[in-house]
């Protein structure tokens, strides 16, 4: 009698081996000896992933082309970007700063969501290529990284206490950034072997 290792599903936190059942969408299973999350059948498919990662691309890149802000000093207004926010730390010597603000709010984002939709891609085209293999790993191990919600509270923590001292208004840059985050986070919600699973 041949066994099938597709029917059997282990635990990620006490290894414990169980056979796999077919859920209703939405439900989920969990291992009878520790409760950990084993699987979940997604309301999600890969088409609806993709969907999502292009859009949030398209919201992310507005955030980084429009004003985030704009502040009315003394009856002179300003404005500024994220990119400009970040070469104005760069130019003033927070290096580090400068690095962390890119990395959170631009480079792990669009690394993220350009992954994902690499791999629904790569699932339609060559459902067998390593590399899905390879592009599902990068996605789980950026995602403990991708930190837009973070930097969008941040960033309205700044603007509250700016408030008192200048007329502060919130550009598309900020709306398009907390779109951006709450696309992530459905994204970054997604079980990736759910794509395996169905075969894209």
């Amino acid at each position: 009698m041949s066994i099938n290792p597709g029917d059997y599903v282990a635990c990620r936190e006490c290894d414990g081996l169980h056979s796999k059942a077919e859920l209703s969408v939405g439900a989920e299973a969990r291992c009878q000896r520790c409760g950990a999350l084993l699987y979940r059948h997604p309301r999600m498919k890969a088409e609806h992933l993709l969907a999502i990662s292009i859009a949030a691309l398209i919201t992310l890149a507005i955030a980084h082309s429009c004003p985030i802000v704009a502040l009315q000093v003394n009856g002179i207004p300003n404005s500024a970007t994220l990119i400009g926010c970040i070469a104005s730390l760069w130019r003033e010597g927070s290096l580090f700063t400068a690095l962390l603000v890119f990395a959170t709010a631009l480079l792990f984002p669009l690394l993220e969501l350009s992954s994902v939709m690499l791999l629904v891609l790569v699932g339609w085209k060559a459902p067998a290529s390593p590399l899905r293999a390879m592009l599902s790993r990068f996605v789980m191990a950026l995602r403990p990284w991708g930190m837009t919600e973070v930097f969008v509270l941040g960033v309205l923590v700044s603007l509250i206490k700016l408030s008192h001292l200048a007329r502060v208004v919130p550009g598309i840059a900020l709306w398009a950034f907390a779109a951006t985050a709450v696309m992530v986070a459905v994204i970054a919600a997604f079980d990736l072997r759910q794509l395996w699973e169905e075969g894209t």
